[in-house]
């Protein structure tokens, strides 16, 4: 089979998810978004995730990290890796929170670039497909970021306020 050819593997696990993400993380050379509902229990503050979102934040001041979440409370509160991400590359990675409206879109996705992504079928199901070279799926998916993204808001931000 080519490096290029289409390739769909179904998964059925959050151990096997995790590996999926991690496999589109590091596939990523100019863009990475990833809507998740919270972010929590999915390796966000793992030295092994940090090291590689790290890894491509610093291959090209023109990469992009864009984490859209129902709730980034879990990001803020317990994934200082993830925060001190957002310090150090805070010109390329945005966090941002979804509006009360779309609270109903429960089919977490991650997609790099217009190539690779995953996707689970719903928040509560570990269940999914990991989909590398698939340019028309990604393009689909990255719209509906796009979509979702100008409808929410900064979630979380690069300094620390406090009195």
């Amino acid at each position: 089979m080519s490096e290029d050819a289409l390739q769909h593997t179904l998964f059925d696990g959050v151990i096997d998810y995790i590996a999926a993400l991690d496999t589109v993380c590091a596939s990523a050379q100019h863009s990475l978004n990833i809507f998740e509902q919270d972010f929590s229990d999915i390796g966000f503050n793992s030295e092994a995730r940090y090291d590689a979102l790290r890894h491509y934040l610093l291959s090209s001041p023109n990469n992009r990290l864009r984490l859209l979440a129902h709730d980034p409370q879990h990001l803020v509160r317990y994934c200082p890796r993830m925060m001190m991400l957002l310090r150090e590359f805070s010109h390329s990675m945005e966090i941002f929170q979804t509006p009360a409206h779309m609270k109903g879109i429960t089919e977490p996705f991650a997609v790099a670039d217009n190539t690779n992504y995953v996707r689970r079928y719903h928040f509560e199901d570990a269940r999914g497909l990991l989909a590398k070279n698939d340019p028309e799926g990604a393009r689909l998916l990255n719209s509906r970021f796009q979509e979702m993204w100008q409808s929410s808001h900064p979630g979380a931000t690069a300094t620390k306020l406090g009195l």
